[in-house]
């Protein structure tokens, strides 16, 4: 074959080949044929196919975009601040007769001894407010209170029997108000005496008994801002299960703030009134604490109220001597109290105006230091010293403990 065929042979095939090429990726261009089963030239090895980009559909795009919600409300509260409350030792206490009384029956007269703590509390009654039938005491001395009548005086009963003739004579005592409160402690009470005589024989005397008229109430303890006043067991542990009381019983009486996570505070309380309603401004009313913090029960009655020596800052204890209303029907009995708190860390310097003070043979403070108690003679009153810049904060508040239930 000639050299010109050759060449020409070789340019129509080469011709072909690309024409062939080019028509391939045109189509391939418009028919939008997958990449994937495209094979790569074997020179440079198999090719794992590339994954093609898929664009999100617009549901989904505005899904994502969406405003987030809560599906449920927030379960967390601010933690609760509780005390542990030890099991309370309690026995609850109930009155026996007092034996303090004494008769000597005689022919024609009776001679009765009765000893001044004639309730068996430990507190000398008034000979005037005792009588034997609205008769008066024919004489008084440190330990008795004397009577003498006539088996036919001081308003004597009289009952015949198939043995003998009984006489019977009525103790009769009625509690006046202590000093110039309205407030009695001790209940009224009657005693029974009876003489015996036979017809043949000579006259003796019965036992004697005290008779005891009960009344009672309920107590309900509140909580105001963060002061505290509750009923406390004898040992102080833990709040009283129980809120009857008996005339001459002692009341325990804590006051406290709650303390939290707060600085240190020192309490005080500053007036206590004790009403028949629940009403500090009520009428009959005993302010059995007055003059920022004086404990004046123990002065104007001589009982042995008074404070206890402070053993924590945030807390306060007050020992009350059980007492009812004179001439009055109800039976409820309501304490209510003005609190005060500052930070203990402002008591470097003694003032009457932070005080808790008892009238023990003079007054006596139970911080320890006696002269803040002087102004519970006259008037204290709340000063502020002078030049200073800046001042304590001060926690204040009333509350109230009652109606507090007592026995006779």
């Amino acid at each position: 074959m000639a050299s010109g065929d050759v060449s020409t042979r070789l340019l129509i095939i080469i011709t072909i080949e690309c024409v062939y090429g080019a028509w391939s990726n045109y189509n391939l261009n418009s028919q939008h044929v997958n990449t994937g089963n495209i094979q790569a030239p074997a020179r440079f090895g198999p090719k794992k196919p590339l994954p093609l980009r898929q664009e999100p559909s617009v549901a989904l795009r505005l899904k994502s975009q969406s405003k987030q919600t809560l599906e449920a409300p927030l379960a967390w509260r601010f933690p609760v601040m509780s005390e542990a409350k030890p099991e309370a030792k309690f026995e609850q206490w109930e009155p026996v007769p007092a034996e303090s009384v004494t008769a000597q029956c005689g022919e024609s007269g009776v001679l009765v001894e009765v000893r001044q703590d004639l309730l068996g509390n430990s507190q000398p009654i008034q000979s005037a407010d005792l009588t034997l039938g609205g008769c008066a005491a024919t004489g008084v001395d440190s330990q008795l209170i004397i009577y003498e009548s006539d088996l036919q005086s001081c308003g004597s009963q009289v009952m015949m029997t198939e043995d003998s003739l009984i006489y019977t004579f009525t103790l009769i005592y009625e509690p006046s108000a202590l000093g110039n409160t309205p407030i009695l402690k001790t209940n009224a009470a009657m005693v029974d005496i009876q003489c015996h005589y036979t017809r043949k024989h000579n006259v003796s005397s019965s036992d004697l008994k005290p008779i005891w008229t009960p009344y009672t109430s309920t107590k309900v303890a509140e909580e105001q801002f963060y002061f505290t006043i509750r009923l406390m067991t004898d040992d102080w542990h833990s709040e009283r299960p129980s809120n009857q009381y008996f005339l001459g019983n002692i009341i325990n009486i804590e006051a406290a703030i709650m303390q939290y996570n707060h600085m240190p505070l020192r309490v005080f309380v500053d007036h206590c009134v004790a009403t028949l309603e629940p009403d500090m401004n009520a009428e009959p009313r005993y302010s059995f604490i007055q003059n920022l913090g004086c404990l004046v029960d123990a002065k104007l009655t001589g009982s042995s109220s008074r404070f206890l020596p402070r053993s924590e800052d945030n807390k306060l204890q007050i020992q009350l001597e059980a007492f009812r209303f004179q001439q009055q029907s109800s039976d409820s009995t309501y304490i209510i109290c003005h609190l005060r708190a500052e930070p203990a860390s402002s008591f470097a310097v003694s003032s009457g105006n932070h005080k808790a003070c008892s009238f023990i043979n003079g007054w006596r403070s139970a911080d320890g230091d006696d002269q803040v108690c002087r102004c519970c003679e006259t008037s204290c009153s709340i000063r502020k010293a002078r030049g200073l810049t800046t001042v304590d904060p001060v926690w204040e508040g009333d509350t109230m403990l009652g109606p507090i239930e007592i026995k006779t």
